[in-house]
């Protein structure tokens, strides 16, 4: 599904306070108990809410992403409105590694116009996209196809990267704790990032605001280790304070 206008904010005020009750968010959003439950139904069907007695909280696990096609739909706009921001601040006639994820594949579209460019990549989408840029030139990552997402993965990526040293890695994430790690669930996937990492002079982050406070399994980084982050809405506590002690560049691409 596509969440509408007020779904959307729905989510995002379930996943700011952990769990709420069914009779808040009808007193929150001004709508009958009936229009809430019928779009908590819908929002947990699609794996983007878990349903209790009474309530509703953010999808807990962490060791599964909810499913590529409910990913490119998610805070679509957020994303664009990041793609943008990033694609501006990208000089013509430099170097990158793109990694997986449905927000770095907004960026690659962004980036179409750009002249001069050489883009290392272990996402198949990304490739598609930029090779219709006739000024980019476009490196794929060898290893194992994810076929639910098109991501290259596994040992054979990561010993490709570490042949190159690029002047921008930009790297998605699935989640960012309050501890200040940044997380995901594959830790072949996870592997492959922290060789972009090492291997970049530059380390961008592009995150939506729905990252924050979720959950995964496998740590990746720490905000220490990234340079700049890119999101779509100002971070909530206690994350402004953890960029400001990391020293990252925080642009927020708001609406």
């Amino acid at each position: 599904m596509t969440p509408n206008p007020r779904q959307s904010l729905l989510l995002d005020e379930v996943r700011a306070r952990g769990a709420m009750s069914v009779e808040a968010l009808s007193e929150q959003f001004g709508v009958t108990l009936q229009t809430v439950r019928r779009d908590v139904k819908l929002l947990s069907d699609a794996g983007l809410l878990a349903r209790f007695h009474g309530g509703v909280r953010p999808p807990s696990s962490t060791v599964e992403n909810i499913a590529y096609r409910q990913r490119q739909q998610l805070n679509e706009s957020g994303k664009l409105r990041i793609a943008k921001r990033v694609a501006k601040a990208v000089p013509h006639g430099c170097s990158l590694i793109i990694n997986i994820g449905t927000t770095t594949e907004a960026i690659a579209r962004e980036l179409l116009h750009h002249k001069g460019l050489r883009v290392i990549t272990n996402n198949l989408n990304v490739a598609a996209i930029l090779s219709d840029n006739p000024d980019c030139e476009v490196i794929v990552a060898g290893g194992v196809v994810r076929s639910r997402d098109r991501g290259i993965v596994g040992e054979v990526t990561v010993d490709f990267i570490k042949q190159f040293k690029v002047d921008i890695g930009l790297i998605g994430i699935s989640g960012i704790e309050a501890d200040g790690t940044l997380r995901d669930f594959d830790y072949r996937e996870v592997n492959v990032a922290r060789a972009i990492i090492e291997h970049s002079r530059e380390v961008w982050l592009a995150a939506d605001h729905s990252k924050f406070n979720r959950p995964a399994m496998v740590e990746l980084a720490r905000l220490s280790q990234i340079d700049k982050l890119f999101t779509d809405a100002h971070p909530p506590a206690p994350f402004p304070a953890l960029l400001t002690e990391a020293g990252v560049q925080l642009t927020i691409s708001d609406s």
